[in-house]
């Protein structure tokens, strides 16, 4: 089983910590919604099995229109075998999804929403930039719920000037909505961002890394005290409400990435699409793919093993590293891992290596550890 990937170019304005590839510039937007159609129906050769989840990413989705996602969504039906009932994920913003176009949406093929909340309080959004205020955030979850089932939401976390405090109401608010899913990430200084720049200026205070790891420590007790289960670092679901899409990616299922700056994977190449629009839409229009293809070299692959093993709470299963990259890797990771062990911040349980705790907040640092370098 696979999914797909639909990378929307497109937001209303640029948050001011945001890296991801978009513009602002919404004029080629039938264009680009005609273009990624086109590169669906180049690209079915490389998908022959089933796809369980459609995944509409961003960039803002929710800018296109009702009818432009269920076009895209007919277009993979069209040239992909596809199970019954998959997962349809469109990411959404509050000040896209009025009443009328939340019941319009339930009336789709789409399932689940993803909605980029942030912080429920003003302060926090405008120093982000974000198109919506915190009455939005509200309402638009309150109407949503009425008719979705699936729906999660992204929280932000070590935003300069967040008290804990702060954190622990925006932590309740989705307590309180009854939201099965929630993703939640530590604000990060990204080269070459407004944000960065602002801090450079000392008009924004840095992001202060330790009161970001209390707040991380904070979102874990609160949510799983309530039921949640942190199946990924980033990643909290009730049971029955883990992303498909996420959690294929993670357990290293094949993924195809259409449009522009999209990433796929097949298990042994991956490849990605140029991040710009233009030469995008000109190259699409050519029926040629605008893409890179890398190769992944064994360590290349048990590296991505490891880490996105040690993010889940399935770990790094060591009979699979025996089975896929031979005893060589296995005395490796035993000797990397020792230290790790001996803090508390991996164990090894049923034959996995897992991350503690003690470990998460850590994670990244930990996993490049214990990756193979030539």
């Amino acid at each position: 089983m696979s999914g797909i990937y639909i990378h929307i170019p497109f937001c209303k304005q640029a948050c001011h910590y945001c890296d991801f590839h978009f513009s602002t510039q919404l004029g080629k937007r039938e264009a680009m919604v005609k273009a990624i159609a086109q590169e669906l129906q180049l690209r079915r050769p490389e998908m022959r099995g089933g796809i369980e989840t459609i995944y509409f990413g961003g960039g803002t989705p929710s800018v296109l229109s009702n009818d432009e996602i269920e076009f895209l969504i007919k277009t993979v039906y069209d040239n992909y075998k596809v199970i019954d009932r998959p997962e349809i994920t469109l990411e959404a913003n509050p000040d896209d999804l009025s009443n009328n176009r939340i019941i319009e949406l339930s009336k789709s093929p789409v399932n689940r929403l993803s909605i980029g909340i942030q912080s429920f309080f003003d302060e926090d959004l405008k120093l982000m930039n974000r198109a919506h205020n915190a009455s939005e955030a509200e309402k638009c979850i309150k109407e949503a719920t009425q008719y979705f089932d699936n729906i999660t939401i992204d929280l932000i976390y070590g935003i300069p000037g967040m008290t804990n405090e702060r954190w622990k109401t925006n932590i309740q608010k989705v307590l309180d909505f009854g939201l099965p899913h929630i993703s939640s990430y530590a604000l990060t200084v990204e080269p070459r961002t407004a944000l960065q720049k602002f801090i450079e200026k000392g008009v924004v205070p840095n992001v202060d890394d330790e009161q970001a790891q209390e707040q991380f420590y904070i979102l874990v007790d609160t949510l799983e005290a309530h039921g949640f289960v942190n199946y990924e670092i980033s990643n909290f679901g009730k049971p029955d409400y883990f992303s498909k899409n996420n959690t294929a990616y993670w357990l290293g299922k094949s993924y195809l990435g259409v449009g522009p700056s999209a990433h796929s994977f097949n298990g042994k190449h991956r490849s990605w699409n140029i991040r710009n629009n233009p030469i995008y839409l000109k190259k699409i229009a050519e029926g040629v793919l605008p893409l890179e293809i890398e190769t992944l070299s064994t360590p290349d692959r048990y590296n991505e093993f490891v880490m996105t093993g040690l993010r889940t709470i399935w770990g790094v299963d060591l009979e699979q590293v025996a089975a896929d990259f031979g005893e060589r890797y296995v005395q490796y990771l035993d000797q990397q891992a020792a230290k790790f062990l001996e803090q508390e911040l991996l164990l090894i349980k049923d034959g996995k290596l897992l991350t503690t705790k003690k470990g998460k907040f850590l994670v990244d640092g930990i996993a490049s550890d214990l990756f193979f370098v030539e």
